[in-house]
């Protein structure tokens, strides 16, 4: 602990935060957790995509992660291309300045060393190389903790992604996929370790009971409800337009997509499921308000959910859960519902492997209605096994982020007195994470 007459250690998170992604926010969420349990005396500041929803949420001083407050614009004219090539340099001292003032500076969870989704090189890849660069410059700390990775085929971007990597103090994956990309990428991986994503470190909320229409009378046993479940379904949903190298045919892609999604929505209205519908960032809701228009059935309802916390509380009153954002899946998974993976990215099937799902993966890009039904009929058929599957696996995962948090206050917090801060911390976490 900081004693009266010394400086609180000065931390700084950093990523696209408060910018409508849950599950980014998820993350801070269980970084924030995590210092104010073993290291209160910590100072905490924020530079990041949303500032105004960072500071009044999280209650940390936060900072825009760009100057140029049209970044994430396509720029067309003369004058915005000019105001985001002046960005770009203004971001160069902008960052340096913000990383000086910190002792420490945590990248929490995200996939920020991959590009999955349509990403430039001179968006987020050139925020962190800043970042990276800055923190070796001044001496600040720079940790990558619990992060994806990917394959990335476009040069500029493996490049900055690369020397990013290379120039964090501390380094950590979500998955080995992810460890084994950037070992690919010319990274020396030999002292990074794999822990399960940080989400799994967040409380598991007491679940609320269902607000979906009650589904149609069903006359079946007993015996028989048990092993084909009739309650509602959780259907997390996403804009889907393919990856970086899937820009021509991103149109195709989305409508395939969504064409398959709403087939499948529709078939389980027609069999009488209460159907939930569920997004995992702001840019989905578009998803969710074609698929209302064109299922008409007061059994399918959106949920409205701002946190993965609300996610979560969705996904626990619920027989069965089919997903395809990956923080949407490990809300699922962390509940314990049987989940299904409609999977646009390695990093979800790896994770259906991890806990013990691995045969109810269906690929984003080419969703079958039929097929997607068949697997989901077979996934609730094994309901109470995968639900004693997954409260095993959440169990491992749990102890494995406890030695995350060991690991990552050895590497960024050497003066500090851990250990008993570390036991009595997770003494009084262990009886929130058992919340029934």
């Amino acid at each position: 602990m900081t004693s009266m007459d010394e400086t609180p250690v000065r931390v700084g998170v950093f990523g696209l935060l408060g910018s409508g992604n849950l599950g980014n926010d998820g993350s801070l969420e269980a970084v924030l957790g995590y210092l104010r349990a073993e290291h209160p005396e910590a100072a905490v500041a924020a530079l990041c995509g949303g500032p105004e929803v960072v500071a009044a949420r999280y209650g940390i001083p936060a900072a825009r992660l760009h100057w140029y407050r049209g970044e994430y614009r396509t720029a067309s004219r003369a004058g915005a291309i000019a105001g985001k090539g002046l960005g770009k340099l203004v971001d160069v001292f902008r960052t340096a300045a913000w990383v000086r003032r910190h002792d420490v500076v945590i990248v929490p969870g995200m996939g920020v060393l991959e590009a999955t989704l349509p990403l430039r090189p001179w968006g987020f890849p050139y925020s962190l190389f800043l970042l990276c660069a800055s923190g070796r410059l001044f001496g600040t700390r720079v940790a990558l903790v619990g992060v994806g990775a990917a394959a990335i085929g476009n040069r500029p971007t493996r490049t900055l992604v690369r020397w990013s990597a290379r120039l964090a103090t501390y380094r950590s994956y979500r998955d080995d996929l992810s460890r084994d990309a950037m070992r690919a990428m010319g990274v020396d991986t030999a002292r990074d370790e794999v822990y399960p994503d940080l989400a799994f470190s967040l409380p598991t909320p007491t679940p609320i009971p269902t607000q979906a229409p009650t589904p149609a009378p069903q006359v079946s046993a007993p015996s028989e409800q048990a092993i084909s479940p009739s309650g509602p379904v959780c259907v997390g949903v996403m804009a889907f337009h393919g990856g970086n190298d899937d820009r021509a045919r991103a149109e195709d892609i989305y409508r395939r997509y969504l064409d398959g999604t709403t087939r499948f929505v529709r078939a389980l209205a027609e069999d009488g499921r209460a159907v939930r519908l569920l997004t995992g960032d702001e840019c989905d809701e578009p998803v969710v308000a074609s698929i209302l228009a064109a299922v008409d059935s007061p059994l399918v309802t959106a949920a409205e959910t701002s946190s993965l916390a609300d996610l979560m509380k969705e996904m626990a009153a619920a027989d069965s859960v089919v997903a395809t954002r990956y923080h949407n899946l490990i809300c699922a998974l962390k509940v314990g519902t049987p989940t299904l993976a409609v999977s646009y990215a390695a990093k979800s099937d790896a994770l259906m492997a991890q806990m013990g799902l691995d045969a109810y993966c269906h690929p984003a890009r080419e969703v079958d209605a039929d097929r997607l039904l068949e697997q989901f009929r077979a996934l609730e058929q094994s309901s109470a096994e995968l639900r004693q599957t997954l409260g095993e696996r959440n169990l491992a995962a749990a102890r494995r982020l406890e030695h995350q948090f060991t690991a990552l206050t050895a590497a960024l917090f050497p003066a500090t007195d851990h250990t008993n801060a570390h036991t009595n911390a997770h003494t009084s976490a262990h009886a929130s994470r058992e919340t029934p």
